[in-house]
């Protein structure tokens, strides 16, 4: 189902909660809600759709990919960039990213995962797990 998008800062900067598998609804919905803002986002948290769990979903290089509890476990070739984001009001803001990341998540079904990541998807991924962590850009 396609929810609405929060723009609540307060809502926003609060850590998100772990997720479990009776979050996989929230899931869904993620999905749903990034495809309906397919031509202005690439990616999405939970909290930005009004649930606080460690939810994202992002597009990658086969259509969209879910993500349960991400962690970022290694980082390296940190740059700066500016990014936007639907959530908040303004233009793009500076921030600090990482070129390749080494993330450990749950898939849908709770089975856990690493992989690493390069690149724009690496980006959308840490802008989304500082979603969870309650980091706006």
């Amino acid at each position: 189902m396609i929810k609405d998008l929060m723009h609540d800062p307060l809502f926003l900067a609060k850590p998100s909660e772990q997720a479990t598998a009776g979050d996989v609804s929230i899931a869904k919905d993620l999905e749903d809600t990034l495809s309906a803002h397919s031509e202005e986002c690439v990616g999405m948290a939970a909290n930005m759709i009004g649930e606080s769990k460690r939810i994202i979903c992002f597009l990658g290089g086969k259509g969209y990919m879910t993500m349960l509890n991400p962690e970022i476990i290694k980082q390296e070739g940190p740059y700066e960039t500016e990014e936007g984001c639907l959530s908040l009001l303004g233009g793009p803001r500076k921030t600090k990213r990482y070129r390749k990341i080494k993330v450990q998540f749950q898939t849908k079904e709770l089975k856990t995962r690493i992989q690493t990541f390069e690149g724009w998807t690496a980006q959308i991924i840490q802008h989304e797990i500082d979603h969870c962590n309650g980091i706006l850009i």
